[in-house]
Protein backbone atom coordinates (compact mmCIF):
# COMPACT_ATOMS: atom_id res chain seq x y z
CA UNK A 1 0.00 0.00 0.00
CA UNK A 2 1.75 3.06 -1.50
CA UNK A 3 1.81 6.21 1.11
CA UNK A 4 -1.14 8.10 -0.50
CA UNK A 5 -3.58 5.32 0.21
CA UNK A 6 -2.18 5.28 4.03
CA UNK A 7 -2.74 8.99 4.65
CA UNK A 8 -5.73 9.13 2.95
CA UNK A 9 -7.76 6.10 4.79
CA UNK A 10 -6.66 7.39 8.27
CA UNK A 11 -7.42 10.95 7.24
CA UNK A 12 -10.79 9.87 5.93
CA UNK A 13 -11.06 8.07 9.53
CA UNK A 14 -10.33 11.49 11.45
CA UNK A 15 -13.26 13.23 9.22
CA UNK A 16 -16.11 10.94 10.35
CA UNK A 17 -15.22 11.16 13.75
CA UNK A 18 -14.53 15.22 13.11
CA UNK A 19 -18.88 14.66 11.65
CA UNK A 20 -20.01 13.34 15.20
CA UNK A 21 -18.34 16.31 16.96
CA UNK A 22 -21.37 17.99 15.35
CA UNK A 23 -23.56 16.43 18.72
CA UNK A 24 -21.50 18.04 21.44
CA UNK A 25 -21.15 21.10 19.40
CA UNK A 26 -24.58 21.65 19.58
CA UNK A 27 -25.02 20.16 23.06
CA UNK A 28 -21.96 22.96 24.03
CA UNK A 29 -24.44 25.67 21.88
CA UNK A 30 -27.91 25.01 23.49
CA UNK A 31 -26.27 25.39 27.00
CA UNK A 32 -24.30 28.53 26.04
CA UNK A 33 -20.97 26.50 26.82
CA UNK A 34 -19.70 29.24 23.79
CA UNK A 35 -16.23 28.63 24.89
CA UNK A 36 -15.86 25.40 24.33
CA UNK A 37 -17.01 25.40 20.87
CA UNK A 38 -13.48 26.23 18.93
CA UNK A 39 -11.90 23.21 20.95
CA UNK A 40 -14.17 21.27 18.51
CA UNK A 41 -14.79 22.96 15.45
CA UNK A 42 -11.07 23.78 14.78
CA UNK A 43 -9.86 20.29 14.90
CA UNK A 44 -13.15 19.07 12.76
CA UNK A 45 -12.78 21.72 10.11
CA UNK A 46 -9.27 20.91 9.45
CA UNK A 47 -9.54 16.98 9.23
CA UNK A 48 -12.42 17.04 7.06
CA UNK A 49 -11.11 19.33 4.70
CA UNK A 50 -7.64 17.47 4.77
CA UNK A 51 -9.61 14.29 3.94
CA UNK A 52 -11.79 16.37 0.99
CA UNK A 53 -8.80 17.39 -0.47
CA UNK A 54 -7.43 13.36 0.12
CA UNK A 55 -10.84 12.18 -1.50
CA UNK A 56 -10.39 14.36 -4.75
CA UNK A 57 -6.86 13.30 -5.54
CA UNK A 58 -7.28 9.65 -5.29
CA UNK A 59 -10.97 9.64 -6.36
CA UNK A 60 -10.10 6.91 -9.10
CA UNK A 61 -7.02 5.29 -6.79
CA UNK A 62 -7.68 1.56 -5.35
CA UNK A 63 -6.84 0.38 -2.07
CA UNK A 64 -5.27 -3.13 -2.13
CA UNK A 65 -4.02 -3.95 1.45
CA UNK A 66 -2.02 -6.82 2.52
CA UNK A 67 -2.65 -8.12 6.18
CA UNK A 68 0.71 -6.40 7.53
CA UNK A 69 -0.84 -3.21 5.75
CA UNK A 70 -3.91 -3.33 8.12
CA UNK A 71 -1.98 -4.04 11.20
CA UNK A 72 -0.42 -0.79 10.35
CA UNK A 73 -3.58 1.73 9.21
CA UNK A 74 -5.70 -0.21 12.47
CA UNK A 75 -2.98 1.11 14.94
CA UNK A 76 -2.36 4.14 12.89
CA UNK A 77 -5.98 4.58 13.07
CA UNK A 78 -6.54 4.26 16.74
CA UNK A 79 -3.65 6.30 17.90
CA UNK A 80 -4.64 9.18 15.61
CA UNK A 81 -7.98 8.89 16.87
CA UNK A 82 -7.13 9.04 20.71
CA UNK A 83 -5.53 12.10 19.59
CA UNK A 84 -7.94 14.05 17.76
CA UNK A 85 -10.36 13.10 20.83
CA UNK A 86 -8.31 14.75 23.15
CA UNK A 87 -8.03 17.90 21.52
CA UNK A 88 -10.93 19.24 22.82
CA UNK A 89 -10.18 18.44 26.58
CA UNK A 90 -6.73 20.22 26.22
CA UNK A 91 -7.91 22.90 24.01
CA UNK A 92 -11.34 24.00 26.50
CA UNK A 93 -8.65 24.21 29.27
CA UNK A 94 -10.75 22.08 31.15
CA UNK A 95 -8.33 19.60 31.30
CA UNK A 96 -4.82 21.49 31.60
CA UNK A 97 -2.15 18.61 30.69
CA UNK A 98 -2.06 17.23 27.17
CA UNK A 99 -0.99 13.91 29.09
CA UNK A 100 -4.15 13.82 31.06
CA UNK A 101 -6.54 14.54 28.16
CA UNK A 102 -4.65 12.09 25.99
CA UNK A 103 -4.99 9.69 28.61
CA UNK A 104 -8.75 10.51 28.97
CA UNK A 105 -9.16 10.31 25.36
CA UNK A 106 -7.57 6.89 25.01
CA UNK A 107 -9.27 5.34 28.19
CA UNK A 108 -12.89 6.40 26.02
CA UNK A 109 -11.62 4.68 22.81
CA UNK A 110 -10.79 1.84 24.23
CA UNK A 111 -13.80 1.47 26.59
CA UNK A 112 -11.75 1.59 29.09
CA UNK A 113 -13.61 4.01 31.88
CA UNK A 114 -10.14 4.83 33.82
CA UNK A 115 -10.74 8.72 34.59
CA UNK A 116 -7.52 10.49 35.60
CA UNK A 117 -10.47 13.51 36.21
CA UNK A 118 -10.56 14.44 40.09
CA UNK A 119 -14.33 16.33 39.26
CA UNK A 120 -16.11 15.13 36.06
CA UNK A 121 -19.23 17.09 36.98
CA UNK A 122 -17.26 20.25 36.88
CA UNK A 123 -17.01 19.77 33.50
CA UNK A 124 -18.98 21.34 30.58
CA UNK A 125 -21.73 19.13 29.59
CA UNK A 126 -20.43 18.80 25.92
CA UNK A 127 -17.10 17.64 26.96
CA UNK A 128 -18.84 15.16 29.68
CA UNK A 129 -20.77 13.95 26.70
CA UNK A 130 -17.52 13.67 24.40
CA UNK A 131 -15.85 11.62 26.68
CA UNK A 132 -18.88 8.94 26.43
CA UNK A 133 -19.58 9.76 22.86
CA UNK A 134 -15.88 8.09 22.83
CA UNK A 135 -16.67 5.07 24.35
CA UNK A 136 -20.14 4.25 21.57
CA UNK A 137 -17.37 5.15 18.73
CA UNK A 138 -14.84 3.05 19.85
CA UNK A 139 -17.07 0.63 21.08
CA UNK A 140 -18.32 -1.43 17.83
CA UNK A 141 -14.79 -0.02 16.56
CA UNK A 142 -13.57 3.30 14.56
CA UNK A 143 -12.17 1.20 11.61
CA UNK A 144 -15.64 -0.78 11.50
CA UNK A 145 -17.56 2.28 11.35
CA UNK A 146 -15.02 3.41 8.28
CA UNK A 147 -15.82 0.17 6.52
CA UNK A 148 -19.42 0.56 6.84
CA UNK A 149 -19.41 4.08 5.78
CA UNK A 150 -17.15 4.34 3.04
CA UNK A 151 -17.33 1.04 1.04
CA UNK A 152 -14.53 2.37 -1.18
CA UNK A 153 -11.66 0.56 0.92
CA UNK A 154 -13.35 -2.36 -1.06
CA UNK A 155 -10.26 -4.92 -1.14
CA UNK A 156 -8.83 -3.81 2.41
CA UNK A 157 -12.21 -3.70 4.30
CA UNK A 158 -11.91 -7.65 5.74
CA UNK A 159 -8.86 -7.45 6.68
CA UNK A 160 -9.26 -4.03 8.87
CA UNK A 161 -11.69 -5.66 10.27
CA UNK A 162 -9.70 -8.68 11.26
CA UNK A 163 -6.97 -6.71 12.36
CA UNK A 164 -9.26 -5.03 14.80
CA UNK A 165 -11.91 -7.37 15.73
CA UNK A 166 -11.80 -9.36 18.99
CA UNK A 167 -12.19 -12.93 19.52
CA UNK A 168 -11.00 -16.56 18.57
CA UNK A 169 -12.95 -16.49 15.19
CA UNK A 170 -12.95 -13.79 13.03
CA UNK A 171 -15.66 -14.09 9.79
CA UNK A 172 -18.17 -12.17 8.30
CA UNK A 173 -21.84 -12.41 9.18
CA UNK A 174 -22.79 -11.23 5.59
CA UNK A 175 -21.20 -12.14 2.37
CA UNK A 176 -19.83 -8.45 2.40
CA UNK A 177 -17.62 -6.95 4.80
CA UNK A 178 -19.25 -3.28 4.30
CA UNK A 179 -22.84 -4.93 4.78
CA UNK A 180 -21.93 -6.97 7.93
CA UNK A 181 -20.29 -3.74 9.13
CA UNK A 182 -23.46 -1.57 8.75
CA UNK A 183 -25.85 -4.44 9.55
CA UNK A 184 -24.01 -4.71 13.42
CA UNK A 185 -23.96 -0.87 13.69
CA UNK A 186 -27.60 -0.23 12.82
CA UNK A 187 -28.02 -2.81 15.89
CA UNK A 188 -25.79 -0.65 18.17
CA UNK A 189 -27.48 2.35 17.47
CA UNK A 190 -30.97 0.57 17.92
CA UNK A 191 -29.53 -0.61 21.39
CA UNK A 192 -28.48 3.01 22.38
CA UNK A 193 -31.77 4.77 21.43
CA UNK A 194 -33.54 2.69 23.53
CA UNK A 195 -30.91 2.82 26.04
CA UNK A 196 -31.75 6.32 26.03
CA UNK A 197 -35.17 6.20 26.07
CA UNK A 198 -35.64 4.08 28.99
CA UNK A 199 -33.04 6.03 31.07
CA UNK A 200 -34.81 9.58 30.56
CA UNK A 201 -37.89 7.27 31.61
CA UNK A 202 -36.26 6.30 34.63
CA UNK A 203 -35.33 10.41 35.88
CA UNK A 204 -32.39 11.39 34.21
CA UNK A 205 -32.32 14.03 32.06
CA UNK A 206 -31.50 13.77 28.21
CA UNK A 207 -27.67 14.49 28.59
CA UNK A 208 -27.14 12.39 30.84
CA UNK A 209 -29.01 9.55 29.26
CA UNK A 210 -27.94 9.77 26.22
CA UNK A 211 -24.25 10.01 28.15
CA UNK A 212 -24.83 6.77 29.94
CA UNK A 213 -26.40 4.56 26.98
CA UNK A 214 -23.02 5.74 24.79
CA UNK A 215 -20.74 3.89 27.96
CA UNK A 216 -23.42 1.18 28.97
CA UNK A 217 -23.78 -0.12 24.95
CA UNK A 218 -19.73 1.10 24.35
CA UNK A 219 -19.53 -1.32 27.24
CA UNK A 220 -16.91 2.14 28.37
CA UNK A 221 -18.23 3.35 31.74
CA UNK A 222 -17.23 7.30 31.76
CA UNK A 223 -20.40 8.72 33.10
CA UNK A 224 -21.26 12.64 33.98
CA UNK A 225 -21.15 11.71 37.54
CA UNK A 226 -18.14 11.40 40.35
CA UNK A 227 -20.11 8.04 41.58
CA UNK A 228 -21.41 7.21 38.75
CA UNK A 229 -24.67 5.31 38.76
CA UNK A 230 -24.88 5.44 42.52
CA UNK A 231 -25.46 8.75 42.01
CA UNK A 232 -28.84 8.24 41.18
CA UNK A 233 -29.88 5.81 43.93
CA UNK A 234 -32.71 4.43 40.98
CA UNK A 235 -32.78 0.50 41.35
CA UNK A 236 -34.75 0.99 38.18
CA UNK A 237 -31.60 2.75 36.35
CA UNK A 238 -29.45 0.41 37.67
CA UNK A 239 -31.80 -2.69 36.00
CA UNK A 240 -32.00 -1.14 32.90
CA UNK A 241 -28.15 -0.83 32.85
CA UNK A 242 -27.79 -4.65 34.19
CA UNK A 243 -29.68 -5.57 31.00
CA UNK A 244 -27.91 -3.68 28.37
CA UNK A 245 -24.67 -4.14 29.80
CA UNK A 246 -25.65 -7.78 29.61
CA UNK A 247 -26.61 -7.57 26.01
CA UNK A 248 -23.42 -5.50 25.01
CA UNK A 249 -21.65 -8.26 26.18
CA UNK A 250 -22.96 -10.78 23.94
CA UNK A 251 -21.42 -11.44 20.62
CA UNK A 252 -23.55 -9.31 18.12
CA UNK A 253 -23.55 -11.77 15.30
CA UNK A 254 -26.00 -13.52 17.86
CA UNK A 255 -28.71 -10.57 17.16
CA UNK A 256 -28.15 -10.81 13.81
CA UNK A 257 -28.72 -15.14 14.34
CA UNK A 258 -31.94 -14.29 16.09
CA UNK A 259 -33.11 -11.34 13.88
CA UNK A 260 -32.67 -14.36 10.72
CA UNK A 261 -34.37 -17.42 12.80
CA UNK A 262 -31.37 -19.02 13.33
CA UNK A 263 -31.94 -20.05 17.16
CA UNK A 264 -29.92 -23.31 16.62
CA UNK A 265 -26.48 -21.12 16.32
CA UNK A 266 -27.94 -19.16 19.84
CA UNK A 267 -28.76 -21.85 21.25
CA UNK A 268 -25.60 -24.14 20.56
CA UNK A 269 -23.37 -21.09 21.30
CA UNK A 270 -19.99 -22.68 23.53
CA UNK A 271 -19.92 -19.10 24.27
CA UNK A 272 -22.21 -17.70 25.25
CA UNK A 273 -23.53 -20.78 27.67
CA UNK A 274 -20.02 -20.15 29.49
CA UNK A 275 -20.69 -16.32 29.72
CA UNK A 276 -24.47 -16.48 31.02
CA UNK A 277 -22.79 -19.93 33.04
CA UNK A 278 -20.30 -16.97 34.51
CA UNK A 279 -23.03 -14.06 35.84
CA UNK A 280 -25.32 -16.45 37.14
CA UNK A 281 -22.34 -18.34 39.12
CA UNK A 282 -20.75 -14.57 40.01
CA UNK A 283 -23.76 -13.35 40.73
CA UNK A 284 -24.55 -16.20 43.62
CA UNK A 285 -21.41 -16.10 44.92
CA UNK A 286 -21.01 -12.22 45.78
CA UNK A 287 -24.68 -12.60 46.81
CA UNK A 288 -23.45 -14.95 49.49
CA UNK A 289 -21.23 -12.22 51.28
CA UNK A 290 -22.61 -9.26 50.61
CA UNK A 291 -26.23 -10.25 51.76
CA UNK A 292 -25.29 -9.79 55.28
CA UNK A 293 -24.74 -5.92 54.44
CA UNK A 294 -27.77 -5.14 52.86
CA UNK A 295 -30.00 -7.54 54.48
CA UNK A 296 -33.00 -7.32 51.22
CA UNK A 297 -32.92 -10.34 49.59
CA UNK A 298 -33.90 -7.47 45.85
CA UNK A 299 -31.43 -5.17 47.09
CA UNK A 300 -28.33 -7.81 47.89
CA UNK A 301 -29.31 -9.31 44.15
CA UNK A 302 -29.36 -6.50 42.29
CA UNK A 303 -25.84 -4.81 43.61
CA UNK A 304 -24.47 -8.20 43.24
CA UNK A 305 -25.47 -8.81 39.71
CA UNK A 306 -24.79 -5.26 38.51
CA UNK A 307 -21.25 -5.63 39.49
CA UNK A 308 -21.18 -8.90 38.11
CA UNK A 309 -22.21 -7.55 34.99
CA UNK A 310 -20.43 -4.49 35.37
CA UNK A 311 -17.15 -6.35 35.71
CA UNK A 312 -17.68 -9.55 33.53
CA UNK A 313 -18.76 -6.66 30.33
CA UNK A 314 -15.58 -4.47 31.23
CA UNK A 315 -18.32 -1.90 31.36
CA UNK A 316 -17.12 -0.11 34.78
CA UNK A 317 -19.72 1.24 36.26
CA UNK A 318 -20.00 1.60 40.25
CA UNK A 319 -23.53 1.18 41.78
CA UNK A 320 -21.77 0.39 45.18
CA UNK A 321 -18.05 1.07 46.44
CA UNK A 322 -16.92 -2.64 46.55
CA UNK A 323 -14.08 -1.52 48.14
CA UNK A 324 -16.20 -2.01 51.20
CA UNK A 325 -17.45 -5.47 50.68
CA UNK A 326 -16.09 -8.35 52.32
CA UNK A 327 -12.47 -10.21 50.41
CA UNK A 328 -14.52 -13.14 49.43
CA UNK A 329 -16.62 -10.57 46.95
CA UNK A 330 -13.58 -8.61 46.00
CA UNK A 331 -11.92 -11.94 44.95
CA UNK A 332 -14.93 -12.49 42.90
CA UNK A 333 -14.53 -9.04 40.97
CA UNK A 334 -11.11 -9.84 40.73
CA UNK A 335 -11.60 -12.80 38.39
CA UNK A 336 -14.01 -10.94 36.87
CA UNK A 337 -11.27 -8.56 35.64
CA UNK A 338 -9.44 -11.94 34.22
CA UNK A 339 -12.88 -13.10 32.10
CA UNK A 340 -14.24 -10.36 29.97
CA UNK A 341 -17.05 -10.08 27.74
CA UNK A 342 -17.88 -12.66 24.38
CA UNK A 343 -15.43 -12.17 21.43
CA UNK A 344 -17.18 -10.28 18.85
CA UNK A 345 -18.96 -8.09 21.43
CA UNK A 346 -17.73 -4.27 22.43
CA UNK A 347 -16.14 -5.58 25.70
CA UNK A 348 -12.90 -5.91 26.36
CA UNK A 349 -10.33 -8.18 28.69
CA UNK A 350 -9.50 -11.89 27.55
CA UNK A 351 -12.77 -13.24 26.05
CA UNK A 352 -15.13 -15.75 27.48
CA UNK A 353 -13.80 -17.60 24.41
CA UNK A 354 -10.76 -18.20 25.32
CA UNK A 355 -11.25 -20.06 28.76
CA UNK A 356 -14.09 -21.75 27.16
CA UNK A 357 -10.77 -23.04 24.69
CA UNK A 358 -8.23 -23.44 28.03
CA UNK A 359 -10.69 -25.68 29.92
CA UNK A 360 -12.07 -28.00 27.27
CA UNK A 361 -7.81 -28.31 26.50
CA UNK A 362 -7.93 -28.96 30.16
CA UNK A 363 -9.94 -31.78 30.17
CA UNK A 364 -8.66 -33.01 27.01
CA UNK A 365 -5.60 -33.51 28.80
CA UNK A 366 -6.55 -35.33 31.38
CA UNK A 367 -8.34 -37.57 29.03
CA UNK A 368 -5.42 -38.25 27.36
CA UNK A 369 -4.09 -39.59 31.18
CA UNK A 370 -7.15 -42.14 31.31
CA UNK A 371 -6.58 -42.98 27.45
CA UNK A 372 -3.39 -42.41 26.39
CA UNK A 373 -3.90 -43.50 22.57
CA UNK A 374 -7.24 -41.67 22.66
CA UNK A 375 -7.96 -38.89 20.16
CA UNK A 376 -9.23 -35.51 21.91
CA UNK A 377 -10.81 -32.52 20.11
CA UNK A 378 -11.87 -28.92 21.15
CA UNK A 379 -15.44 -28.55 20.33
CA UNK A 380 -17.04 -25.31 19.80
CA UNK A 381 -20.88 -24.22 18.94
CA UNK A 382 -21.46 -27.90 18.68
CA UNK A 383 -18.45 -28.76 15.85
CA UNK A 384 -14.82 -29.81 16.13
CA UNK A 385 -12.84 -26.53 16.42
CA UNK A 386 -9.35 -25.71 14.42
CA UNK A 387 -6.68 -27.39 16.03
CA UNK A 388 -4.42 -24.63 15.80
CA UNK A 389 -6.95 -22.86 18.20
CA UNK A 390 -5.32 -23.79 21.46
CA UNK A 391 -2.24 -22.79 20.33
CA UNK A 392 -3.33 -19.19 19.38
CA UNK A 393 -4.98 -19.47 22.80
CA UNK A 394 -1.97 -20.10 25.03
CA UNK A 395 0.32 -17.61 22.96
CA UNK A 396 -2.48 -14.87 23.45
CA UNK A 397 -2.21 -15.51 27.41
CA UNK A 398 0.92 -15.58 28.00
CA UNK A 399 1.05 -12.03 26.01
CA UNK A 400 -2.18 -10.63 27.97
CA UNK A 401 -0.19 -11.92 31.37
CA UNK A 402 3.38 -10.48 30.43
CA UNK A 403 1.76 -7.26 29.52
CA UNK A 404 -0.06 -7.01 32.85
CA UNK A 405 3.14 -7.68 34.73
CA UNK A 406 4.96 -4.99 33.27
CA UNK A 407 2.40 -2.63 33.34
CA UNK A 408 1.54 -3.39 37.32
CA UNK A 409 5.53 -3.08 37.60
CA UNK A 410 5.24 0.82 36.09
CA UNK A 411 2.31 0.88 38.25
CA UNK A 412 4.15 0.59 41.54
CA UNK A 413 6.59 3.10 40.96
CA UNK A 414 3.97 5.49 42.36
CA UNK A 415 3.89 3.96 45.25
CA UNK A 416 0.94 2.05 45.87
CA UNK A 417 0.23 -1.22 47.61
CA UNK A 418 0.68 -4.58 45.83
CA UNK A 419 -3.26 -5.15 45.01
CA UNK A 420 -3.39 -1.54 43.40
CA UNK A 421 -1.14 -2.16 41.29
CA UNK A 422 -1.82 -5.68 40.27
CA UNK A 423 -5.98 -4.63 39.83
CA UNK A 424 -4.73 -1.01 38.13
CA UNK A 425 -2.92 -3.03 35.03
CA UNK A 426 -5.64 -5.98 35.12
CA UNK A 427 -7.79 -3.03 34.07
CA UNK A 428 -6.07 -1.33 31.91
CA UNK A 429 -5.32 -4.21 29.86
CA UNK A 430 -8.63 -5.70 30.30
CA UNK A 431 -10.44 -2.44 29.51
CA UNK A 432 -12.40 -2.76 32.79
CA UNK A 433 -12.05 0.54 34.14
CA UNK A 434 -12.16 0.45 37.95
CA UNK A 435 -9.28 -1.62 39.93
CA UNK A 436 -9.15 -2.25 43.84
CA UNK A 437 -7.15 -0.64 46.74
CA UNK A 438 -6.35 2.92 45.72
CA UNK A 439 -8.03 2.35 41.88
CA UNK A 440 -10.87 1.48 43.29
CA UNK A 441 -14.87 2.35 42.42
CA UNK A 442 -14.64 5.93 44.23
CA UNK A 443 -10.82 6.48 43.01
CA UNK A 444 -9.06 8.25 39.78
CA UNK A 445 -6.17 7.53 38.17
CA UNK A 446 -4.90 11.10 38.26
CA UNK A 447 -2.38 10.78 41.06
CA UNK A 448 -0.06 8.54 38.50
CA UNK A 449 3.15 10.03 37.36
CA UNK A 450 3.20 11.54 33.80
CA UNK A 451 5.18 8.53 32.38
CA UNK A 452 3.30 6.16 33.87
CA UNK A 453 0.03 7.18 31.74
CA UNK A 454 1.76 7.20 28.67
CA UNK A 455 2.68 3.66 29.01
CA UNK A 456 -1.20 3.33 30.60
CA UNK A 457 -2.44 4.88 27.27
CA UNK A 458 -0.08 1.97 25.55
CA UNK A 459 -1.46 -0.93 27.34
CA UNK A 460 -5.33 0.17 26.53
CA UNK A 461 -4.85 0.77 22.94
CA UNK A 462 -2.72 -3.15 23.04
CA UNK A 463 -5.55 -4.63 24.75
CA UNK A 464 -8.31 -3.13 23.21
CA UNK A 465 -6.24 -4.66 19.59
CA UNK A 466 -6.09 -7.87 21.45
CA UNK A 467 -2.35 -7.36 21.88
CA UNK A 468 -0.90 -8.78 19.00
CA UNK A 469 -2.07 -5.90 16.11
CA UNK A 470 0.23 -3.62 18.68
CA UNK A 471 3.13 -5.78 19.78
CA UNK A 472 3.75 -6.96 16.21
CA UNK A 473 5.77 -3.73 16.01
CA UNK A 474 8.39 -4.40 17.77
CA UNK A 475 9.17 -7.78 15.79
CA UNK A 476 12.22 -6.98 13.47
CA UNK A 477 10.63 -9.83 11.14
CA UNK A 478 7.87 -7.43 10.61
CA UNK A 479 9.51 -4.48 9.45
CA UNK A 480 11.41 -6.90 6.80
CA UNK A 481 10.28 -6.94 2.85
Amino acid sequence: MSVFNFFRITVLLLAIISITFVLPIGVAAYHQEYQVIPSFFIPGVMCIGTALIFLLLGRRKKVAMTPRDAFIVVAAAWLFASLLGALPLYFSGWVPSFTDALFESVSGFTTTGATNLPDVEILPKSLNLWRCQTHWLGGMGIVALTVALMPLLGVGGFQLIKAETTGVEKGKVTPKIATTAKLLWFIYLSFTVVQTLLLKLAGMGWIDALSHAFSTVGTGGFSTRNSSIAYYNSPTIEWICIVFMTLAGVNFSLYYYAATGKFKDIIENSELKAYVGIILASTAGIFIFIHSIYRQFGTSLREALFQTTAIITTTGFTSVDFNQWPSGAQLFILLLMLVGGCSGSTAGGFKVIRWVVLSKQTTNEVRKMLHPHGIFNVQLNGRIGRKDVVFSVAGFLFLYCFLIAITAFVASFSGIDLLSAVTAAMTLVGNVGPGLGAVGPVENFGFFAPAAKWWFSFAMIAGRLELYTMLIFFMPSFWKK
